[in-house]
């Protein structure tokens, strides 16, 4: 049976009603999934040990193992797999205690055969989207320019971005601390990835923290751990980023967006390689690389005392500066043939290509969202063109039309108030996009999709 499966989804029924069990079996069988039936959650979880499936569908009231002790093993063994849980006791509080657990879905008995196709097909999709991202993640390793294999997706032959390579050649094998200061979207990480891949920590972790997403509380103990009972809902013992990087490379992604009182913390581990997780007495000590990044000037920020002095010296022994992309536009047409061709393996077809007159546009454009914002065109264009071939009027919509459609009517607002309705109108126009798949316009944007939800509700668009 399992050999048989090799080459189809796979799905787990655990269900102890016989009836209702060899129902959904059918239904899914019929639909061409390979479906293995249980009785029992021991059986199950014996059988999932040996052979982890992608999703598994599980009845939630059931003896002696219900079905939210599943869903917690599972979840623990093979935290990438895809758990449904259903009952005929459904009620908002056991939903949202499923969904909290990691759930994928919830649903209530009775359902029909087209309820339970639709629910299970939408959780499929999103499995092979997830994996499509790590495909990405894996081919991204891979450069197609021999030149610039160690050097991850950074691409080009410029001056400044050759001055940036010799940087990293230079400084990749020292412990010095790196501040890599640049416009948002210009590769930040790209080179902190690049310093510790080329140094002699590359087999042990690189451990990214991006301190701009989090509060204080939540940055604390995301960076130095937790001990159990710290806080609410600390239920257990959580190692930091530091503590993970032990031995490695640390990446402090938008530094400039640290409160004082953090800064203050983060300047004795910088000093001394010592910190306690929070709730913690135990003082530990690691040995790791910092790399840190910020799109701000720093200097300024110095100088308005909203940054310490010393934190920032500490942090620069070694300043690299990205240059923006409009300071680097010879890289334009090496930088739209790599998404080109990334883009066109991810979807297994044959690269499209940018006529000579399309790259002469692009080329004549300021880029103030840099090299992502023209990696996001690019992949927009690959979607929406129907032809291998894409020229400069399509160009054009895409690139001077949606600025101006989006910025119209703006004028005489407030700064404040004309940015927020010009970040909604890029959001809205990125969802009808994206048939309002929102991990994809997420993508599209350039964000993640946590914070594309959290800029919904904001906006309204929920």
């Amino acid at each position: 049976m399992i050999e048989q499966a090799m080459n189809k989804e796979e799905i787990m029924v655990i269900e102890d009603n016989a009836s209702m069990r060899l129902g959904m079996a059918e239904s899914l069988r019929r639909d061409g999934f390979n479906v293995f039936e249980f009785e029992a959650g021991a059986d199950a979880l014996d059988f999932f040990r040996k052979h982890p499936v992608e999703l598994v569908i599980t009845d939630l009231k059931m003896e002696p193992i219900d079905g939210t002790e599943i869903l917690k093993r599972i979840k623990e063994s093979q935290p990438s797999a895809s758990v449904m849980v259903v009952s005929a006791f459904g009620s908002v509080n056991t939903a949202v205690e499923a969904m909290q657990l990691g759930a994928a879905d919830f649903m209530t008995k009775p359902f029909s055969s087209e309820e339970l196709r639709a629910r299970v097909l939408k959780i499929m999709e999103k499995i092979q989207q997830e994996k499509a991202l790590v495909r990405l993640k894996e081919e991204n390793i891979l450069l197609q320019d021999e030149i610039f294999k160690n050097y991850g997706e950074m691409i080009g032959r410029s001056s400044s971005i050759k001055k940036i390579f010799e940087w990293i050649d230079r400084v990749a094998q020292e412990d010095s601390a790196v501040l890599i200061e640049g416009e948002s979207g210009t590769g930040k990480e790209l080179v902190a990835r690049a310093l510790h891949s080329k140094s002699n920590r590359k087999d042990k972790p690189f451990i990214k923290v991006n301190c701009g997403a989090l509060s204080d509380s939540l940055l604390e103990s995301e960076l130095f751990g937790h001990e159990k009972g710290a806080f609410t809902g600390a239920i257990r013992r959580k190692k930091g980023r530091f503590e993970l990087a032990d031995g490695g490379t640390i990446f402090l992604d938008e530094i400039g967006d640290i409160s004082i009182s953090m800064q203050v913390k983060l300047l004795r581990v910088l000093q001394e390689m010592e910190f306690e997780r929070v709730g913690g007495e135990e003082t530990l000590s690691v040995n790791v690389r910092v790399i840190s990044a910020t799109h701000r000037v720093l200097t300024k920020l110095v100088h308005e005392e909203k940054f310490r002095e010393d934190l920032y010296y500490r942090l620069r022994v070694i300043p690299i500066t990205l240059p923006p992309l409009r300071e680097r536009k010879e890289d334009i047409p090496a930088l739209v043939e790599y998404f080109l061709k990334k883009f066109a393996d991810i979807k297994n077809e044959k690269s499209k290509v940018i006529t000579s007159t399309g790259l002469e546009l692009l080329s004549h454009y300021s880029w103030p969202g840099n090299i992502r914002e023209l990696q996001n065109l690019v992949e927009r264009l690959c979607v929406i063109s129907e032809r291998s071939e894409i020229d400069d009027s399509l160009i054009a919509q895409h690139l001077s039309g949606t600025i101006k459609n989006f910025s119209s009517g703006f004028d005489h607002l407030p700064l404040d108030e004309a940015l927020a309705n010009f970040e909604r109108n890029l959001i809205v126009h990125a969802l009808k996009q994206c048939n309002h798949v929102k991990n994809r316009a997420a993508k599209l944007l350039g964000i993640r999709t946590s914070s594309l939800y959290y800029k919904m509700e904001k906006f309204g668009l929920l």
